[in-house]
């Protein structure tokens, strides 16, 4: 097992029933060992509003008080983790779901800032990859949802994107790793009203010029810094890409998307 695929796959992918089962049609028949992270969408959302639990946001992120933790682990650890997998089992590919907290795969401690309590949110602090690679060895696909835990007890609700780098730097240690980041755009886009303006190649350097020029903005950002960290951490490269173009790019080597280099 020379290369793993880690694939993260945006929560807009995961609200498009149509888009997701096209994903996972694609996603099965990557002959690669593969690791699917996934965000997870607006379901949290319409299920805390419909148990008349407030959702509270701070700079586009969730406020996690102790409800709506039990809240994201049922929809992220249990309803859309596991919809993915019988998806999955039934284009035979052999999936296992699983979150952080599932034979201690991630350690993360819970966010501390300065002036804003974040609640039951987690920053992750280690992942062990031992048991991904003896699932993978044996062909069994893990999907991991967006929870981890602190080793006291506690579930944390942690950002998708930072799982997947840190799983993808970690593995990195002892495999060759192709990194891809999947979300409902055609890459990194130099105008966002235009669909057709992909910037097909980017250093970590170009990226920091990039920023400057407020080409990256807003939603962009944190994606990007997130993949730079993991450039500069020991993964070679990184692809972000439309949802539908992941078979091509990891089957075939076909160019598509942004692809990110540290040079």
């Amino acid at each position: 097992m020379e290369r793993i695929i880690v694939i993260k796959i945006g929560g807009n992918i995961i609200d498009d029933e149509k888009a997701l089962a096209s994903f996972l049609s694609d996603f099965a028949k990557i002959k690669f060992p593969k690791i699917l992270i996934h965000g997870g969408g607006k379901v949290a959302t319409q299920i805390s509003k419909a148990l008349g639990i407030e959702t509270k946001m701070i700079d586009g992120r969730r406020i996690t008080d102790e409800q709506t933790i039990d809240v994201v682990t049922m929809v992220y650890a249990g309803l859309i983790n596991k919809k993915i997998v019988a998806k999955l089992q039934s284009k035979n590919c052999n999936a296992i779901g699983l979150c952080g907290a599932d034979v201690n795969i991630i350690e993360a401690h819970k966010r501390i800032h300065p002036t804003i309590d974040f609640g039951f949110v987690g920053d992750v602090d280690q992942v062990n990859t031992d048991l991904l690679k003896e699932l993978l060895e044996k062909n069994i696909t893990p999907i991991i949802a967006p929870i981890t835990h602190d080793k006291k007890g506690n579930l944390l609700n942690t950002n998708a994107d930072t799982i997947a780098s840190s799983i993808a730097i970690e593995l990195s240690k002892s495999k060759k790793i192709t990194f891809i980041y999947c979300f409902e755009k055609a890459g990194l886009l130099r105008n966002i009203e235009d669909e057709t303006s992909i910037i097909p190649s980017l250093t970590i350097a170009e990226v920091e010029q990039l920023k400057e020029k407020q080409i990256i903005t807003d939603g962009m950002l944190p994606k990007v810094q997130n993949i730079t960290h993991t450039l500069q951490n020991g993964v070679d490269k990184v692809i972000l890409c439309h949802a539908q173009n992941i078979l091509p790019i990891v089957n075939e080597n076909a160019i598509f998307g942004t692809t990110f280099t540290v040079h």
